[in-house]
């Protein structure tokens, strides 16, 4: 689910001087070939008053994907964002307006929410973060994409990472990440962007394996990954509706997080991860905040990237 839409020109603009381009065009190539096949997502837009107006067919599909992720998350989610769930107070049947989202993060840790389309460039995210404000594309997925959708929809921003924007550290992440983005360059914002995926989007906490939960948006709006990144017994995983271009492996890898690891690691958006990264406390994100990010940026920058771990994409 990548947020930013100009991945496909950035690695046009890196080049084959960039140590890491071989590799680099992994990461999103299949976006656009993946996307062009479907009618594309559009936002909604909201009327004088502020209000965004739904179909009663999106209002089923919130409901459906809601009911759904009441029953897998509690014992899958981290405590921070189960309890921030519970502060946002979502309603069930209906798909709420930003202005009430804003209201709980404003008093919590002063964050808010800004409607956006669903994907965006680079140097609007990094601003938007960076002034603490989170971008909420205000379209939500059709049925055949209830268990896996590329483009991020209301519900994967709501109700994946909207709970955890009221815990202090996960808000001081997001607002450091874009502030850093806004002053790098190119090909440091496709760097930073994998710090980004594997923490924000797809990342895990819990340093003993019977304690870990998860705290990506990625996994935490998706029915289907969030039994699959904590799963240990693959013939129990149900079956996607909506399954990705490339099917999972029969049990995911988790790594302990080394943020200079993290940056080396390849990724795809139009499968389920195979690698998730684990952070040992949700406080951990300040340790990360709190580090030389770009000075590891560039060294990773020297080094390349690692070998995909995942099949190479069939055009």
């Amino acid at each position: 689910m990548e947020r930013l839409s100009q991945i496909d020109s950035l690695n046009t603009a890196i080049g084959t001087n960039s140590v890491a381009t071989n590799k680099q065009s992994d990461d999103a190539s299949s976006h656009s070939n993946a996307t062009n096949k479907k009618q594309p997502y559009i936002s909604h837009q909201p009327d004088s008053n502020g209000h965004i107006h739904y179909s009663d067919d999106e209002h089923a599909m919130w409901q459906a994907l809601l009911a759904r992720q009441a029953e897998q998350t509690p014992n899958r989610a981290c405590t921070a964002y189960l309890d921030g769930l519970t502060k946002l107070n979502l309603p069930t049947t209906h798909i709420p307006q930003l202005h009430d989202i804003d209201e709980v993060l404003q008093a919590t840790t002063g964050w808010q929410t800004a409607a956006v389309p669903a994907l965006i460039s680079f140097g609007k995210f990094f601003k938007l973060l960076a002034n603490k404000s989170f971008p909420v594309a205000t379209f939500i997925r059709r049925f055949d994409d209830m268990d896996y959708i590329e483009e991020p929809d209301i519900f994967h921003e709501i109700v994946g990472h909207c709970p955890l924007l009221t815990h202090p550290a996960f808000a001081a992440f997001n607002e450091t990440y874009g502030k850093l983005g806004l002053s790098a360059t190119k090909e440091e914002r496709w760097f930073l962007a994998r710090l980004y995926w594997f923490t924000i989007e797809f990342g895990l906490v819990g340093s003993r394996v019977e304690d870990r939960r998860i705290y990506g948006g990625g996994i935490l709006s998706s029915p289907f990954e969030t039994i699959y990144a904590l799963d240990r017994t693959p013939q129990e995983l149900p079956i996607a509706q909506n399954k990705p271009q490339s099917q999972p492996q029969s049990q995911p890898e988790h790594r302990a997080f080394d943020l200079l690891d993290v940056l080396r690691t390849p990724y795809r958006i139009d499968q389920i991860q195979p690698i998730y990264y684990v952070i040992d406390e949700l406080d951990t994100l300040f340790d990360i905040v709190n580090s030389d990010i770009m000075g590891t940026v560039k060294k990773a920058m020297s080094l390349g990237l690692f070998e995909p771990t995942y099949p190479e994409k069939t055009r």
